[in-house]
């Protein structure tokens, strides 16, 4: 038998829709809490990715370059059982995507990635900007002298 998933490409979306509003989408909001995402250059040296992922081990992640992409994606699911029952008791699962498009100075050889306290923290170098060039201005006309 295959494990071939059949791709859905709707699905983060309605797991998104099911976190805002649960099964019924007319509820209110209660207690959601989407990881953050922060993306900025630091000294125009390097651009830095830090996703807010406090539930996730650093196996439950994985970072990827895509065609000038970074990917990131961490999955999660848990499962807890009744030993004496032989039944799922409570079974929980949580993801997080982002693709992020890197400028094309990126340097994505040498791109880094930390978990440190729920923070997954992406360093990636940019290569320096090339000097201008300065153009010397000369006249068409020949000064006579």
């Amino acid at each position: 038998m295959s494990n071939l998933a059949k791709f859905d490409p709707f699905a983060e979306l309605n797991a998104l829709q099911k976190q805002f509003f649960g099964d019924d989408w007319m509820t209110p909001l209660r207690g959601v809490t989407i990881p953050t995402t922060d993306v900025y250059t630091k000294d125009d040296k390097e651009l830095v990715v830090e996703a807010h992922l406090p539930n996730f081990d650093r196996d439950d992640i994985d970072v990827q370059i895509e065609s000038d992409t970074l990917v990131i994606q961490a999955a999660k699911h848990e499962k807890e059982e009744d030993k004496q029952k032989k039944y799922v008791v409570r079974e929980s699962s949580s993801s997080f995507y982002r693709r992020i498009q890197l400028p094309q100075r990126a340097d994505t050889g040498k791109i880094e990635a930390h978990l440190d306290d729920g923070i997954l923290h992406v360093t990636v170098p940019l290569a320096a900007l090339p000097e201008p060039k300065k153009i010397a201005i000369e006249s068409r006309t020949k000064s006579k002298k």
